[in-house]
């Protein structure tokens, strides 16, 4: 047995992203409406049935696009000149309405075709108008400034799309060169670590294998290699200062502002226990915010939490950042064990300067991630000691 399922769409008049703009110009609908209820018998119903239809039409166009744009904008043409001519030459003015459309094409063909065939419309109209042995000439004075607004408006309104045009295509241009310079500079700094760190450490890694040779056959020798690699080791930290102050890190304090404001646009509090600390080295720094913008990251997308906490605490050789929250928690009450593409590059990351991951449940509900960075601390005197 097959089940039929219907799925009940929701009449939508016009589309959403243009807003309130579409009904605003429904008001000038009312004017033709007031004009044909002084007609009667067949113009008072064939009008009404030709507003209808323009309206109809003025819906469509706002939906449709190809040959269907060119029918429905052709429609409103041929009511607008019907009306005109057959019933009141003041029905003209519903030339607004097509008006509006026909600088929305992007064809330059398309659009004077379009354009002439209102201008047409106009002085058939007014021609109309003059015919009728009743018209004053000085009616002219007001309708002639309107006629001008219509045929200018088309310009107006493909000017003004044009430049919508170059600015969504300016926003993809800088987006596109931002993400080329952000590849440029993980080239750059992968070409830089390659080419200050590769050889030194390289050098490093045999120089310990030849101490761990010498030991017990020459430790003079052995300790005079080992003093070698100190000193290797110092420069590769130097030159990873060096590579480190030409980045731009992130620091704490402004992940935590960040992190604050994005949890906000989703609707969950943060609360911070502790003060984020400010004398870490850049490179610390930068690794700690990258974890805690990663962990609020999951967070608002597989914990539907409602309350977030940040905790800082320090010992003289440990720092300890934890995130937790009140969301469902992990699933099976699994741990830490299995990580996903963004705790294990957490992970990695941390490698990176010593530091470790725990993902685990919480006290009562939620996640807590903590995270756990030894931190080193030379005096002056240890440093010129080494």
């Amino acid at each position: 047995m097959i089940r039929m399922t219907t799925v009940k769409r929701k009449l939508q008049l016009f589309p959403k992203e243009d807003g309130y703009y579409p009904y605003v110009w429904l008001v000038y609908m009312v004017i033709p409406i007031i004009l044909i209820n002084l007609q009667m018998g067949t113009k008072l119903f064939g009008g009404y049935a030709l507003i209808l239809l323009f309206f109809i039409a003025y819906r469509q166009l706002h939906w449709t696009t190809g040959a269907r744009y060119h029918l429905w904008l052709s429609v409103q043409f041929a009511i607008m000149a019907i009306l005109s001519l057959w019933i009141n030459p003041y029905y003209v003015f519903m030339g607004f309405f097509p008006a509006s459309f026909i600088g929305l094409y992007k064809q330059e063909k398309q659009f004077k075709v379009a354009l002439a065939a209102l201008i047409i419309i106009i002085f058939l109209a007014i021609f109309k108008a003059g015919l009728d042995a009743d018209f004053d000439p000085l009616n002219l004075t007001y309708i002639i400034p309107f006629m001008v607004v219509m045929i200018i408006m088309p310009f107006a309104n493909r000017s003004h799309q044009k430049r919508k045009e170059l600015q969504k295509q300016l926003n993809a241009a800088n987006a596109q060169i931002e993400l080329l310079i952000k590849r440029e500079e993980r080239v750059r700094i992968a070409r830089d670590l390659h080419d200050t760190l590769g050889h030194t450490l390289s050098l490093i890694t045999l120089k310990s294998q030849l101490v761990e040779k010498l030991v017990i056959r020459d430790p003079v020798r052995a300790a005079a290699e080992a003093n070698e690699i100190q000193l290797t080791s110092r420069a590769a930290l130097q030159q990873v200062r060096e590579l480190v102050s030409d980045m731009r890190t992130t620091t704490i304090s402004e992940e935590l502002a960040e992190t604050e404001h994005i949890l906000q646009a989703a609707h969950i509090q943060l609360h911070i226990n502790g003060a984020a600390p400010s004398m870490l080295p850049p490179l610390m720094q930068n690794i700690i915010s990258m974890c805690i913008k990663e962990s609020v990251t999951n967070m608002i997308k597989h914990s539907a939490a409602t309350d977030c906490t940040i905790s800082f605490t320090f010992t003289p050789s440990l720092i300890t950042v934890s995130i937790e929250d009140n969301g469902i928690g992990l699933p099976n009450n699994s741990s830490n064990q299995q990580y996903g593409n963004g705790l294990n590059g957490m992970k990695e990351r941390l490698g990176l300067i010593e530091g470790t991951l725990l993902l685990e449940n919480g006290n009562s509900t939620g996640c807590k991630l903590t995270i756990q960075v030894p931190l080193t601390v030379k005096t002056q005197q240890q440093e010129e000691s080494v």
